[in-house]
């Protein structure tokens, strides 16, 4: 299958590390997943997340959304965004999403690229006819960093709202195709802006030219995993319902007779008790955590990492994992992680790793690029 091309194309440059990502051809990095990993945490790095799904949806499809949403859209006012996830009629996450009300208009729903097929196909399925607009026309740009509104302050277009600048966390607006608003995947402050895809390389250069990093895959990723957010297929999928991805903050269970698709079943796993859950886990010895990597406590297996990595503001191995909670009520608590046929100490912790660029574990503080060492840097 041809990969499609980025609408970031034109302001690739010759380092960019190229890599095959849900369809689209994408930069693992730019040249340095460290500096871009740490241009986010201290300054401002831009990211092209155009290859999400965008799909609009007028205001008469409330009743449509409050079956298929986990949490209850009727709660979003003009203005403001919620994280859910859409769930399958077994209780399983069919994908995470962000659901953007910008005005009385109508709805805004960015789901996940690798996801794009099942949910669309999702949405027509239970819509009944109903009619999605499916933005392929526009390009997403995300703005993190504790600079980042700052920078954005000055360098965005006229085009957007005055109030844009102003939003409060997870708030959204828009003016025509302009769209912009305060959420993100780093644990950073910052915007995600949508824009007509012809106007994107104009902004990304004059964003660039502010004082932005450019940022790929690679460091988006390490970002999420210390800031402790879920990435589908890793943490959830269709066999795995929010109860056991720590997501269970996402349900709306009031009223008591909105009947979401996925409520009977979420009913029935917490009527019989919730097995497994959710955990940070930090490596104590040198090393890397890695997905599918076992866990062990008191030399019993108990869980499975399901995302792993090295993290750049710790400097150390990172993960999220599936556990056993009956483990955590054991009186000895002695976790280990296996790799490559030994286990290694590791400690279980409530994530986020790393938050608004500090150090969200006690005892561990966050590392600059100036005190990594010399091997540490390549």
């Amino acid at each position: 299958m041809k990969l499609r091309t980025p609408l970031y194309q034109v302001h690739l440059s010759a380092r960019a590390r190229m890599t095959g990502f849900a369809g689209w051809e994408m930069p693992l990095h730019y040249g340095s997943q460290m500096e871009e990993h740490h241009a986010v945490r201290r300054h401002a790095g831009l990211f092209d997340v155009s290859h999400m799904c965008i799909t609009d949806l007028p205001a008469g499809h409330l009743p449509l959304l409050r079956r298929l949403l986990a949490f209850d859209p009727a709660t979003l006012r003009p203005g403001r965004a919620r994280y859910g996830v859409l769930l399958n009629p077994h209780g399983g996450v069919i994908d995470d999403v962000i659901l953007y009300r910008p005005d009385e208009a109508g709805y805004r729903l960015i789901s996940n690229a690798g996801t794009r097929e099942r949910v669309l196909s999702w949405l027509e399925e239970q819509g009944a006819g109903a009619v999605f607009d499916h933005r392929e026309d526009l390009a997403l740009l995300a703005l993190q960093g504790p600079r980042a509104r700052e920078l954005a302050c000055s360098t965005l277009p006229r085009e957007l709202p005055p109030q844009a600048m102003d939003l409060p966390p997870f708030g959204c607006c828009r003016r025509g195709e302009w769209f912009l608003s305060r959420t993100g995947y780093t644990g950073e402050d910052g915007f995600e802006l949508a824009l007509p895809a012809e106007d994107a390389a104009g902004v990304w250069q004059a964003l660039v030219g502010a004082g932005f990093t450019p940022a790929g895959l690679a460091a988006r990723d390490s970002l999420r995993l210390e800031a402790g957010l879920n990435l589908y297929g890793h943490e959830m999928d269709e066999r795995t319902s929010p109860l056991e991805a720590g997501l269970a903050w996402t349900i709306d269970w009031e009223p008591a007779d909105r009947q979401f698709i996925g409520r009977t079943a979420l009913t029935r796993r917490l009527q019989e008790g919730i097995r497994l859950g959710r955990r940070g886990v930090l490596l104590e010895a040198r090393g890397v955590l890695r997905e599918g990597q076992l866990l062990f406590n008191n030399g019993v297996q108990r869980g499975r990492l399901t995302s792993g990595g090295f993290s750049p503001s710790l400097q150390r191995g990172i993960g999220l994992c599936r556990i056993e909670l009956a483990a955590l009520e054991e009186p000895e608590q002695d976790w280990a992680v296996e790799i490559r046929g030994k286990r290694l100490p590791v400690r279980l912790v409530e994530p986020p790793f790393v938050r608004r660029g500090r150090s969200c574990i006690e005892g561990l503080p966050v590392v600059g690029p100036e005190q990594m060492t010399r091997g540490d840097k390549k």
